[in-house]
């Protein structure tokens, strides 16, 4: 731990010999991981990324300075249109900029837009690289602006690579399909699922990931499945909540697309009397904070939110200190995994229906 201060001094900056102690490693290694290289063990990364959390460690600037590094300005377009995904998404990005040497200029944009204009101003102010989370990173005319003008980018959670831009993201067909599988593990036969935004192809993974299981199991997709359009929002979800639960014969369980809709399935059941999971069985996506916030809290699929930012803050630096000095990294693809988390949202069906061949639990 820091030395504490002596009285009438002000605390010792923690120093790099400080985080190398704390964390068990060389000084060598802490410099790695400050710098971004890749070539640091996971497990000693998360060690070094713990001390300098701990000793509140800042990099020392005019050590920078004389390494010959300036600040790297990146750009951010984000929408406010998923709170939950948005939340934890800036909470990756501000734990990391720091310590990356990064100033951040962050840009508001209507979901509806393409956001070209507002990128195009970003470029043509000298920003050195852009993150590009959803729905941006589906819109192809920024993508082609990106290619066209050579500006490093990296998307986060794009269903579909692109040529030109480094990635971050996760499975989303296999995590679905791995939900799904739960659903009918616990004996669940009539499934309604709430699909997320047309204009964004996680969401096509998702319903692609739910099918495929859905169809393994031998399930008729015309008398045991239903589906409505969600857009990722909360006020979406209750539309399509509200399509789902209206007909005579109602799904025992909803997959919804993610944490924001699913918590409006669990809102609209509530409201028409029907327990959350003894009358009807509720899951999500993502595992946002609202996930945990409502009663009962959602089984929900684990997309590391926060890490996935923190991932692309180190690949957009990474490749542009590499671009300064004249070296080109090839383009990427980081996948990283996910986790189905079981809370109080889900549960075997009141009446079980007979088990039919096809589904292993």
């Amino acid at each position: 731990m820091r030395r504490a201060a002596q009285p009438g001094n002000a605390p010792r900056p923690a120093t790099v010999a400080d985080v190398a102690r704390l964390a068990g490693v060389s000084t060598m290694t802490v410099s790695r991981v400050v710098n971004g290289e890749p070539t640091v063990r996971p497990d000693s990364r998360a060690k070094v990324q713990a001390a300098i959390a701990a000793l509140n460690y800042m990099p020392n600037p005019a050590a920078r300075k004389l390494a010959g590094s300036r600040p790297i300005l990146m750009g951010l377009l984000y929408s406010d249109n998923r709170a939950g995904y948005l939340n934890g998404f800036m909470l990756g990005l501000l734990s990391k900029i720091s310590l990356r040497h990064v100033q951040l200029n962050a840009q508001c944009c209507d979901a509806s837009s393409d956001g070209v204009a507002v990128v195009a101003d970003m470029i043509a102010k000298g920003v050195d690289g852009l993150i590009l989370p959803p729905p941006f990173c589906e819109s192809q005319a920024l993508l082609d602006l990106v290619a066209r003008s050579g500006t490093p980018a990296v998307m986060v959670s794009a269903g579909k690579p692109s040529a030109h831009c480094y990635g971050v993201s996760i499975d989303d067909y296999k995590a679905a399909y791995e939900m799904t599988r739960h659903l009918l593990a616990l004996g669940h036969q009539r499934l309604g699922f709430i699909m997320g935004d047309p204009g964004q192809s996680s969401s096509e993974r998702r319903f692609a990931g739910f099918r495929a299981a859905v169809t393994e199991a031998g399930l008729d997709p015309e008398q045991d499945i239903q589906t409505a359009q969600g857009r990722f929002t909360y006020h979406s979800g209750l539309d399509a909540a509200e399509q789902l639960l209206s007909g005579s014969r109602r799904p025992s369980a909803i997959f919804a697309s993610n944490d924001d809709m699913a918590a409006a399935a669990v809102a609209v059941a509530q409201r028409l009397g029907l327990y959350v999971p003894s009358d009807l069985t509720v899951v999500g996506f993502d595992d946002a904070p609202l996930a945990t916030t409502i009663w009962p809290e959602l089984t929900t699929v684990r997309q590391p939110i926060a890490e996935m930012a923190s991932a692309a803050v180190d690949v957009l630096a990474r490749h542009i200190r590499a671009w300064r000095n004249g070296v080109r990294l090839p383009v990427s693809q980081q996948m990283m995994d996910y986790t189905l988390i079981r809370r109080q949202s889900d549960a075997a069906p009141k009446h079980r229906p007979a088990v039919r061949l096809g589904i292993v639990a």
